[in-house]
């Protein structure tokens, strides 16, 4: 039973919980009692004015702080500059000349926020300046539970206006952490994960959790999505067996989607989407259970084999190529943010793999871990720069730019 537990909820509290049905109610807050405090490093205030770092292959790097956000989620930069910001809680900022605009643009529907849901991914159409959509991803109240779901606007002045509902998933299983990254396909789809599988609802396509979804710019579906017209599967459903997904990027020379997720207990995952593809979750993962114990075996099989892998786990958020010009030594890294390292709070930071000329991975640098700040997203911006979001309630941007 305890075996069966550990593997179905990754968690000792349902060991706990077990116990406590079977040996009597006062079992559990005496054994809880006796856990040591969760560890945490102590929280450091975030600098107001612009500080240096040292970086292995850029030379030193100026960090320019702009403060003012709650929890912010993602960004997204407009043709004519600006730069719109989600916050968890529900509002959608824009950036003009580096000044965050302290009026929220208005239109966006009521979001859900328990657990780490909310207003998350933004993605502007790749023909904005022509039909100025912008789409967001978020969390709603539907019966039963929560849904993960899709909307559509048309950004006009401080205003999203004409907004549409275009999708709404199925489950209403999702774990504490909903994750629904998103990204424009060089194929002019829209890829969307539903996140928060912590079980077997991953490997099941009669439900959107665990899945990455792939839409026209309509909201409706793509004739070859892999499963489409077949028996007991969602439509949307692009690729399955996925965990905890908040990152999605285009690769710079083949246009492949790379998507991340969680793992448990390490096992945060890179992954390149293929139609179709089954990624294993919650099968094999190369994470344990939060309880500590295995999770299957990390043999592929019949299942995609992630590109890259994290363990401990850095709880893996937003991520991007680096394709400018203002640091040459960057070109084609990859970018990812982490939001703790080993389940220590105050451990975040901002991580750079580099590759080999065959896209197999040679090393990796970590950036910001004195600052101590859970870091959410990383995107280039269009002048070559790169911008980080750090995931707290007295959340900032961060402008990384070369020093000389």
């Amino acid at each position: 039973m305890l075996t069966g537990l550990l593997r179905r909820r990754g968690s000792i509290l349902a060991v706990l919980v077990a116990l406590g049905v079977t040996l009597g109610a006062g079992v559990v807050p005496s054994v809880l009692a006796q856990q040591p405090p969760a560890p945490a490093m102590p929280r450091k205030a975030l600098p107001a004015s612009p500080f240096v770092i040292d970086t292995a292959e850029a030379g030193q790097v100026r960090v320019t702080v702009m403060k003012g956000l709650e929890n912010p989620w993602s960004l997204a930069f407009l043709p004519t500059g600006e730069m719109l910001i989600t916050e968890r809680p529900g509002r959608l900022r824009i950036v003009r000349n580096g000044v965050l605009d302290p009026t929220p643009i208005s239109g966006i529907p009521k979001v859900y926020t328990e657990g780490l849901g909310g207003l998350m991914d933004i993605q502007i159409h790749p023909r904005f300046a022509e039909n100025r959509f912008v789409y967001l991803s978020y969390t709603r109240l539907a019966p039963g539970g929560r849904t993960a779901a899709l909307l559509r606007g048309r950004l006009e002045g401080m205003a999203l206006a004409d907004v549409k509902e275009l999708f709404a998933s199925n489950g209403t299983g999702m774990g504490p952490a909903p994750g629904a990254g998103m990204t424009f396909g060089r194929d002019g789809y829209l890829y969307m994960a539903v996140g928060g599988a912590n079980d077997e609802i991953a490997q099941d396509p009669k439900s959107h959790t665990g899945k990455i979804l792939r839409f026209r710019d309509d909201g409706t579906v793509p004739p070859d999505n892999p499963f489409v017209g077949k028996s007991g599967a969602q439509p949307e459903i692009y690729s399955i067996g996925h965990r905890n997904m908040l990152g999605m990027t285009v690769h710079p020379t083949t246009g492949a989607v790379w998507e991340n997720e969680n793992g448990p207990l390490g096992g945060d995952e890179v992954n390149i989407l293929k139609a179709g593809g089954n990624y294993g979750w919650p099968i094999v993962s190369y994470g344990r259970q939060y309880s500590g114990a295995r999770i299957g075996n990390a043999s592929t099989q019949n299942f995609e084999e992630p590109v890259l892998v994290w363990t401990p786990s850095i709880a893996i958020s937003g991520m991007t190529f680096y394709t400018g010009d203002r640091f040459p030594a960057w070109k084609n890294n990859l970018f990812v943010g982490g939001l703790q390292f080993g389940r220590i709070p105050g451990t975040g930071q901002v991580q750079r793999v580099v590759f080999n000329e065959k896209w197999e991975e040679i090393r990796r640098e970590a950036f910001f871990v004195d600052l101590r700040q859970r870091i959410r997203n990383v995107k280039q911006g269009p002048d070559g720069l790169l911008y980080v979001l750090t995931d707290e309630t007295d959340g900032a941007l961060l402008k990384l730019e070369p020093l000389k």
